[in-house]
């Protein structure tokens, strides 16, 4: 029985046997039928629901491949330091919550950028101290891979001068050896075992409403990175018939061993909540200057980055995984560390022949990719590997990558090259590192701009520019694809799921420049209308 038809539009389906089509038929939360409108309505029983889309354009459901959910949720209630202007406004915004708190309770912030500052200089804990002398702070950079705390956050975890660099992250200190108040990589675990964690509860809640946010940003799926907390929230919700969005769950290093203890493989789960695969950090990141390299930042001729985990030991984890049928997904941004990591996938690409599997039941994947060296430039492709990319870094990163990495970016965020070598690509935000809202990172792959234009019309490398068409497939084939749901995810047609986006405009018939002017007006998941209607 045909529940649910969609007519009068424009639909752009994805599908290669049909672009375009007029309208849909939908029952039990599937497509059934899409075509002409004439065809299509032919099929309505008394009982179905019917919808003109008065021309409106639908394009299939958009997936975001590399979020942090609970992170996300959880930032909607914290400080909002986000890429502000100077240190003096994120002081400013610490000590307006400070005085709306009792006491000895954590403020908590997320987004700020040194590089975006006059003297573009790391801030210190005294920054702080003189508006907290009472409530710790942890503020997280943009990156978070930095983080700036204040004294009294130091005393709480027992951070001083003897306090030894952990593993994967170091202190930064002054000339006398005491610690300035910033945190590299894991040394940010010493503040965040002493901060209070949100119940499963909370969680759920929290995610609730950035639920809402993301169905109205045209989100209808995401691969989420966070700890168990959040895939204990996430079934919570998935109970409780809550869950509007189809989420991928990775398992970060940490839980692994548990992964194999139970037995969970790869795809386990339903198509509202799966497992995918195991989460490693192979460097840090660019803003804090962590990310691994071949050669060392420029200024900075002694500084090559960190790496978080060695080959080592990510080969362990890697060939144990793949054995137990999860693929892995490493975060690799410089060079050096992407080079590791593609030596590491070689080796187990390797072990898996042997045992007689196909690179596709192994759907390894490198995220970030944000810069590779031109000698690995081939590797990926040769090993079937998925490049997990986020566009919208290319623009909110390229003032700090030309200053740091210089020549080196013509080979940074390129998804352009990984696609013309055949590499699946599946597209991401970040979220909270940057908001997740698919139309803007669609506009920065195509035009390598800002959202102000800079840094000029033709963009940055613009011989790196997506078509919309490319980048619309990143958003959702890629990550269907990547969650091993190719075959009822990503395109609309029949026998997949009704998940699906109607905007305002045709993202393929408007100027580069106007795609951030497209709206959401609905968004549908699963066959029903989650955000917005018709």
């Amino acid at each position: 029985m045909i529940e649910h038809i969609l007519y009068n539009g424009n639909i752009l389906t994805l599908d290669k046997d049909l672009k375009r089509a007029e309208a849909l038929a939908i029952s039990a939360g599937r497509i059934v039928a899409f075509g002409d409108t004439d065809e299509i309505l032919d099929l309505a029983t008394p009982t179905t629901i019917r919808e003109n889309l008065n021309g409106q354009t639908v394009i299939p459901g958009l997936i975001d491949a590399h979020i942090h959910w609970k992170w996300t949720a959880r930032v909607l209630k914290e400080v909002d330091v986000f890429e502000v202007p100077s240190k003096q406004v994120a002081i400013d915004r610490v000590a307006d919550r400070a005085a709306s708190l009792p006491p000895g309770e954590w403020i908590i912030g997320q987004g700020w950028i040194q590089e975006l500052w006059e003297d573009r200089r790391f801030p210190t804990k005294a920054d702080l101290d003189a508006v907290t002398p009472h409530h710790p702070v942890y503020l997280r950079a943009k990156s978070a891979h930095a983080f700036w705390v204040n004294s009294l956050a130091l005393q709480m975890a027992g951070i001083d001068r003897h306090t030894p660099d952990p593993d994967g992250g170091y202190i930064q200190r002054d000339d006398q050896g005491e610690p300035t108040g910033i945190l590299f990589e894991n040394a940010s675990r010493l503040i965040t075992a002493q901060i209070p964690s949100m119940s499963v509860e909370e969680t759920a809640s929290a995610m609730l409403e950035a639920q809402k946010l993301a169905l109205a940003a045209g989100l209808t799926g995401l691969h989420d990175f966070d700890g168990p907390d959040a895939m204990a929230a996430l079934q919570l919700l998935r109970d409780r018939g809550q869950l509007a969005l189809r989420v991928v769950k990775n398992v970060n290093k940490e839980w692994i061993h548990h992964a194999y203890e139970l037995g969970i493989r790869w795809g386990f789960g339903d198509d509202w909540l799966r497992i995918g695969g195991v989460k490693i950090f192979a460097d840090g990141a660019l803003g804090p200057r962590t990310a691994l390299m071949f050669k060392p930042y420029q200024g900075e001729s002694d500084n090559y980055g960190v790496r978080v985990t060695d080959p080592e030991e990510m080969l362990q984890i890697v060939s144990m995984a793949s054995a137990a049928g999860l693929p892995a997904t490493i975060h690799a941004i410089g060079d050096r560390a992407v080079h590791d990591v593609l030596n590491v996938y070689e080796t187990v690409r390797k072990q898996e022949a042997q045992r007689g599997e196909l690179p596709y039941t192994r759907r390894h994947r490198i995220e970030h990719l944000q810069v590779i060296h031109p000698d690995d430039r081939y590797r990926l492709a040769e090993l079937k590997i998925i490049a997990s990319m986020q566009p919208i870094h290319a623009t909110s990163d390229y003032l700090v990558a030309d200053r740091y990495w210089g020549d080196r970016c013509e080979w940074a965020y390129n998804a352009r090259w990984q696609i013309d070598q055949g590499v699946t690509v599946a597209f991401g935000s970040d979220s909270p590192i940057d908001p997740f809202e698919p139309l803007r990172g669609i506009h920065a792959a195509v035009t390598r701009q800002r959202q102000d234009g800079s840094p000029g019309e033709d963009g940055w490398y613009p011989q790196n520019r997506l078509t919309v068409d490319e980048a619309l497939r990143g958003f959702t084939l890629g990550p269907a694809y990547a969650a091993g749901m190719e075959n009822r995810l990503g395109k609309l047609a029949p026998g997949y799921l009704a998940d699906l986006v109607v905007l305002n405009q045709d993202p393929y018939k408007v100027q580069p420049s106007e795609l951030l002017e497209i709206k959401v007006l609905a968004t549908m998941v699963g066959g029903i209308w989650r955000y917005g209607g018709l």
